[in-house]
């Protein structure tokens, strides 16, 4: 499975967002420490999720950023595809003339890993953001 560090910290920072909604905006400075992410590479997420509509900002000494929606109403896929990511176990692409492994055909186990990514897929679909700040707390 190909997931990026882009997508799994934007979770990662998506899941400390909502764990800690009730203290109001969150800074990226907090998130960077709490989840060892590089504030840079942080901020170049969090740009994507507000363009996405995932988090909005606001500014001044007491700002920093706080979700959209309730987490309830974010699936992880939302996050992941806001990133510009794709959870894919295949190297061809479906609409390539050429087959995974270069020739007119596509490899032998071809659709047993298509059925995967759209498992994984559906998966992140299913799973809210409220789902992992639950757990959270569960533990």
């Amino acid at each position: 499975m190909k997931l990026t560090t882009k997508g799994r910290y934007a979770v990662m920072a998506m899941a400390d967002l909502a764990l800690n909604a009730k203290f109001g905006p969150i800074s990226l400075t907090e998130i960077s420490l709490r989840q060892n992410i590089s504030l840079a590479y942080l901020e170049q997420i969090f740009i994507k999720l507000k363009n996405k509509k995932l988090v909005k900002s606001s500014r001044g000494a007491l700002g920093g950023y706080v979700l959209e929606r309730p987490a309830s109403e974010i699936n992880i896929s939302n996050i992941i595809f806001a990133v510009d990511e794709k959870v894919k176990n295949l190297n061809c692409k479906k609409s390539s003339k050429k087959g995974c492994n270069n020739k007119f055909t596509k490899c032998i186990t071809h659709n047993l890993w298509d059925q995967l990514d759209q498992h994984i897929n559906h998966f992140f679909e299913r799973v809210k953001l409220q789902d992992l700040v639950e757990k959270n707390l569960n533990l």
